[in-house]
């Protein structure tokens, strides 16, 4: 009889408690919302091409829970803005999806996400610029409760760059050419097509924004012009083919931090975040049979592979000649070479995911007044910045040689963040190579003494500096520039120098000139 009476008590007291809650009854908002930012700024965009999705939280800080009349657009449907509050997307299957929502409800002293999104025709905007700031407003209720968050975005026009559909799919076509030699047409796995003649000239008037492979036709020249920005979707890139070529026509930029006159080629991805990370797209892949290639005042970043150069080494002239240019994280190799040969001068490569140069399968290759580092630290890295070699593997059980007619580093820096930083892998009788005047990171007592590796012969190694710090400024955020106490300083020769007479950043080398790609400095504390 107890039990039973205490039952009845107990479930009139939660009728009675039950009765009195108000948890349920929301209070409209009275324009007491606070916001973690009063703005979002959406980072550049291109045009038509959709921004990463940026959030906003909004806050009741009171002690009812209230609901919010609207939250919308100011621009409404027409507005290139598109919201998800707290996981919906307001009145769905009509213009306003994404632009209107109503009597939204927020607890006492919680708060909701608003997810902000953007895709931006600049065609339809009242301007002629390549340029556009595109804003707009989200209000939060109306009349004298109204609260608002300014939208802002720098969206850019830009020429696309992309191949054509499989048939009626929504597949890329892949390219389609001789890959071999032969005279026959090969197909491949690349996605791509070729350029047309009016596509020949990239110029600095809009950003290039290319998807798959832009290919040069046989016997055609791609020239870019200074000043270009090219932009490269995921598994992307520049293929020059058989006959054809590419030149690079950056020049020296007074301003450092806009690099008005250099030609930059990059991912399509402008937020700040991706600023520096490697593999975002293919690389520039200078085919076998592509002649005359040259970059100057290029920088090359967040490749798989910067530059690809493959096959040639015997032409008359170089495959490739790089002057003045740097590249910058690379999930793979910075410069790789394959049979080829490449002439370089002042030239900056670091942040590697294999090796930052890597001349492979033999072949010629001279660097002067060059940087080559490697301070990756996104993973560990099996190779070192600088590999030579004269092989390939052809199966488990058999490998290929072809000479390395030479190899000449002059005035250089080859240094990083592991040890040694150049392996020299000889499996042929041809193996020629020299370092003149470079400050070198090996400290390994297994290899040194060994074949190719005894510093004291002045056939292969001449006046170089062993594992003295180079102080460069920040390794890490590719900052590359030398300071007063590096081991660089002075030890390169003039018979080199007069070469090249001028640094990366045009500075006039001196009487007793540095090794490496720049000049040394004093740097500010």
């Amino acid at each position: 009889m107890k039990r039973l009476l205490y039952f009845f008590i107990c479930f009139g007291v939660l009728i009675f408690w039950s009765s009195c809650r108000n948890d349920f009854e929301f209070t409209p908002s009275t324009g007491n919302l606070e916001f973690a930012r009063d703005t979002v700024y959406l980072d550049t965009v291109f045009n038509n091409i959709g921004s990463s999705t940026y959030n906003l939280k909004v806050y009741n800080r009171s002690d009812e829970d209230i609901v919010i009349p609207t939250i919308q657009l100011e621009r409404g449907t027409a507005s290139f803005y598109r919201m998800n509050v707290d996981g919906g997307t307001g009145n769905e299957g009509t213009p306003q999806e994404g632009k209107f929502f109503e009597n939204v409800e927020l607890l006492a002293k919680d708060s909701l996400f608003i997810f902000i999104e953007t895709t931006i025709d600049i065609a339809t905007l009242p301007t002629l610029d390549t340029e556009f700031l595109y804003t707009d407003r989200i209000l939060f209720d109306g009349g004298t409760n109204q609260q608002d968050v300014d939208l802002v975005t720098l969206v850019k026009d830009a020429v696309f760059i992309y191949p054509d559909f499989q048939g009626n799919t929504t597949m890329f076509e892949n390219l389609n050419f001789d890959v071999d030699g032969d005279g026959i047409v090969d197909e491949t796995s690349l996605p791509g097509r070729f350029l047309t003649n009016s596509e020949l000239t990239f110029t600095n008037e809009k950003p290039y924004v290319i998807y798959g492979y832009a290919a040069t036709p046989e016997g055609e020249t791609l020239t870019m012009e200074a000043g270009a920005r090219v932009h490269f979707h995921a598994d992307s890139g520049i293929l020059i083919t058989n006959n054809s070529t590419l030149t690079i026509n950056g020049a020296s930029s007074s301003d450092q931090e806009l690099l008005e006159n250099e030609v930059i080629l990059e991912g399509d991805r402008l937020e700040p975040i991706f600023e520096d990370v490697p593999g975002q797209w293919g690389t520039v892949y200078l085919f076998n049979g592509s002649v005359s290639n040259t970059i100057n005042h290029a920088t090359i970043k967040n490749a798989t592979i910067g530059v690809l150069a493959e096959g040639n080494d015997d032409a008359p002239t170089d495959k490739l000649t790089i002057t003045n240019s740097q590249i910058y994280n690379t999930s793979s190799f910075g410069l790789l070479g394959r049979a080829t040969s490449i002439s370089a001068e002042n030239v900056v490569i670091n942040n590697s995911g294999q090796s930052s140069f890597a001349g492979t399968v033999g072949g010629k290759y001279n660097f002067t007044h060059c940087t080559i580092a490697n301070y990756w630290n996104n993973s560990f890295r099996q190779f070192p910045a600088v590999l030579l070699n004269d092989f390939t593997q052809i199966d488990e059980t058999t490998i290929g040689t072809n000479p390395l007619i030479e190899a000449n580093f002059n005035n250089c820096i080859i240094y990083g963040n592991d040890n040694p930083e150049f392996i020299l892998d000889q499996q042929g009788d041809d193996f020629s190579f020299k370092f003149t005047n470079c400050l070198l990171r090996f400290d390994n007592s297994n290899l040194e003494g060994t074949t190719n590796y005894v510093f004291s012969d002045m056939t292969f190694y001449d006046s170089n500096i062993f594992n003295a710090d180079p102080d460069f400024k920040a390794p890490f955020d590719n900052l590359m520039q030398i300071g007063e106490d590096s081991g660089a300083n002075g030890i390169g020769s003039t018979i080199f120098s007069t070469q090249v007479p001028f640094d990366l950043l045009n500075t006039s080398r001196s009487a007793s000139p540095d090794a490496g790609a720049f000049e040394s400095v004093i740097f500010d504390d």
